[in-house]
């Protein structure tokens, strides 16, 4: 759901139940300041639960689609087979989405840098299809094409 009790944009993902751990894209930045038209995004995303916390600062170019991926999801709610996926430029970042009949099953994976790669992180989400992951989409266009800061 998109942040309203912070001055900047972000989207909250996951953390619906008790003790769940939800995800949270925020403090969205130009790569080059300097550049004003460079198109290069960092943005935060900030996994958190009862007993962890994990921070990943994502690089993409002008965000990677990530908002068009979760959009074409929410467009094919009589569902699709396997696992459909998307990646941010540097693969700090990942999503892959599997249509389950009542429910599209989102895995988020947050790793470590290339060519360390030495951790990584995934979450499931569960999003109705249809309304619910076409409201996902359009908060993460929403926040993706924020200001930066």
């Amino acid at each position: 759901m998109m942040e309203e009790d912070e001055i900047t944009p972000g989207v909250r993902v996951g953390g619906d139940r008790y003790r769940a751990i939800s995800l949270r894209f925020h403090q969205l930045t130009r790569a080059f300041p300097d550049e004003r038209d460079d198109l290069m995004r960092d943005f935060l995303v900030t996994a958190q639960g009862e007993s962890a916390r994990i921070e990943v600062m994502v690089r993409t170019w002008d965000g990677d689609g990530l908002d068009v991926f979760l959009a074409e999801l929410a467009e094919e709610f009589r569902g699709w087979k396997g696992a459909r996926t998307w990646r941010s430029l540097e693969d700090d970042l990942t999503l892959s989405a599997e249509h389950a009949g009542s429910h599209v099953r989102l895995t988020w994976g947050l790793h470590d840098r290339l060519p360390d790669d030495e951790w990584r992180f995934e979450m499931t989400t569960s999003h109705a299809p249809g309304e619910d992951m076409r409201r996902l989409a359009i908060e993460m266009r929403t926040f993706l094409e924020s200001e930066p800061l």
